[in-house]
């Protein structure tokens, strides 16, 4: 019988509870009978079974060495929450969750750059106006005959877009090489583009009727300071001279002052972002309320020139107000005049697109805000506020501006002034729709109040934006604004709205400017390297050459360039 010693023996395995020996160390005697090898971490069923009923159990029973060479997963120490942490940082921050993206600090804000490829040859060529198609033709109390044409090819302003004419230009290489122009008709019109649909115009964008309900047109001119005349002329409306048989009326329509926000697809003082005049008994309106101000027996009827004039505040006090510094004890005059110019800072945010023969600059549009919301339609819950609107409301949205006021006038005798202390329009008391990191509450130069034209099934306006009027305004009694600062004149004068198209064609081109040498810098430019841009722009005599913005050169005084912060060479 061989002896247990010659027996063939099996050799254990290795394992976290048997270690293999060291090299050199003679071999275990192991025993007689094969051992059952134990099941490591990685051969355990997920499941148990009748073979394996206790395969948790064994995974269980591994040991863990703590000298750290075993082979289970380290203990991870947890970690606050990115809420918490910042919850324990921000002792001076009240918010509940934190900000998606960090807010730059306004001082830093520039306008945002695009990655765009090279401009086609046909982006260089003067911009087009949109195309008209007639549609029908109507009779003014005067027997003169008047075109509406249905306007084609063209963008509308919606859903929260704003849309500008431009042009490629080798002037500016920095800003992508486009700028912003002017297409005919030239000179303060009704808006194409900042309308309703189902409008229609005449060529020269001076005739507005509609064919549907409430419709609403802005102009393309926007007054931000200082006092404003426009009127128009009532072609189509409620009839003077009724004969047998005729209708009361050939539609209605509504005239006044209407911001970014207004909503195109409803009449004038339809919110509060406008204010309105009303045909039918010569009601004033705003936000939906529609209140006697003509005497009794006056309304508006076919023929009737209605004037409107608006008187806004400088932006200096306007920015106070919106900041929360207004102080009305020494504000309430509006005497800056001894005090340096201040450039407003305008950040425009846009991209060039085509649409069809077109080029257009995009841009995010301002929205409606919940507390003006709130305070048209009082929710009675206890959560609206109940203050009313005033210069230091803690809402900005809900701030008015002093000494701000908007008459009317009926064949050129003054009706009265229904409104004043009209609500602030600068950020923040106006806000970008879809915007974060703080540029919500930019302003882009295009805020302001614009005359507004609302016409309802077949009425009709001619709006008359000057210098030559039907009905010229009264000439000013106040000596104070006939004195002898430039600045307090400039602001005092009561000026015609085609006037404010001129400022605004050369404002659109300091701003093209100024984006174009903050493009250049970021891109490494150097002092003296920009002397051609400005020699490119015709700088010298006084003005400026706009490069076709408004069909010529632009001039300007060295007072509008101060405003705006630009120093004219030599």
């Amino acid at each position: 019988m061989a002896s247990a010693a010659s027996s063939p023996q099996r050799e254990p395995t290795p394992s976290a509870a048997h270690p293999a020996p060291p090299p050199g160390t003679p071999p275990a005697i192991p025993s007689i009978l094969p051992q059952k090898r134990a099941l490591g971490e990685d051969h355990s069923p997920a499941v148990s079974s009748p073979l394996n009923p206790e395969s948790k159990a064994q995974r269980v029973q591994v040991q863990i060495q703590d000298d750290g060479q075993a082979m289970g997963r380290e203990k991870r120490t947890k970690k606050d929450s990115l809420k918490k942490r910042e919850s324990k940082g921000a002792t001076d921050s009240a918010r509940a969750t934190p900000d998606p993206k960090p807010k730059e600090p306004a001082g830093e804000l520039a306008p945002m750059r695009y990655k765009l490829a090279q401009p086609k040859p046909t982006d260089f060529e003067p911009s087009r106006g949109p195309v008209f198609a007639s549609h029908h033709e109507v009779q003014d109390p005067d027997g003169k005959t008047i075109e509406f044409c249905e306007t084609l090819d063209h963008v509308y302003n919606k859903k929260n877009f704003h849309y500008t004419h431009c042009i490629a230009d080798p002037a500016f290489p920095s800003m992508f090489y486009y700028r912003n122009t002017e297409p005919p008709p030239y000179g303060a019109h009704m808006s194409f583009e900042d309308a309703a649909s189902h409008m229609f115009f005449d060529r020269a964008g001076k005739h507005v009727t509609s064919d549907k309900g409430f419709r609403m047109s802005r102009a393309n001119v926007a007054v931000r300071e200082g006092r404003w005349y426009w009127e128009c002329r009532i072609t189509r409306g409620i009839l003077a001279n009724r004969g047998e048989g005729d209708p009361e009326s050939h539609g209605h329509v509504r005239v006044g002052f209407a911001r970014r926000e207004a909503s195109l697809d409803a009449p004038v003082g339809f919110d509060a972002y406008s204010y309105g005049i009303r045909d039918v008994a010569g009601q004033k309106v705003h936000m939906s309320r529609p209140k006697d101000f003509f005497p009794p027996g006056e309304q508006i009827q076919e023929g009737d020139v209605i004037g409107l004039e608006i008187q806004l505040p400088s932006e200096r006090l306007h920015r106070k107000v919106v900041q929360g510094q207004y102080n009305p004890a020494i504000d309430a005059a509006d005497e800056d005049s001894d005090l340096a110019p201040e450039a407003p800072d305008i950040i425009r945010d846009r991209i060039p697109i085509r649409f069809k023969a077109h080029i257009y600059f995009e841009k995010i549009d301002y929205h409606t805000s919940k507390e003006l919301e709130d305070l048209m339609n009082p929710s009675g819950h206890g959560h609206s506020n109940t203050e009313p609107p005033n210069p230091n409301h803690p809402l900005p949205a809900l701030r008015t501006l002093p000494n701000s006021y908007i008459k009317v006038y009926k064949n050129g005798v003054l009706m009265g002034t229904p409104w004043t202390d009209l609500l602030a329009f600068l950020p923040p008391a106006s806000r970008q729709a879809q915007q974060s990191a703080g540029r919500e509450a930019l302003d882009d130069g295009t805020l302001g109040y614009y005359p507004a034209v609302s016409v309802f099934r077949g009425g009709a306006v001619e709006v008359n934006f000057g210098p030559d009027f039907w009905f010229p305004p009264p000439a000013p009694e106040d000596a104070e604004m006939q004195g002898v600062d430039g600045r307090q004149n400039r602001l005092g004068k009561l000026r015609a709205v085609s006037e404010r198209y001129d400022e605004q064609i050369v404002e659109d081109i300091v701003y093209d400017i100024v984006d174009e040498v903050g493009f250049w810098m970021e891109d490494g430019g150097q002092a003296g390297e920009g002397v051609w841009f400005f020699q490119g722009w015709g700088w010298g005599g006084g003005g400026v050459g706009g490069g076709g913005s408004s069909g010529g050169s632009v001039g300007l005084g060295h007072g509008l360039l101060a405003r705006l912060g630009v120093t004219i060479p030599g």
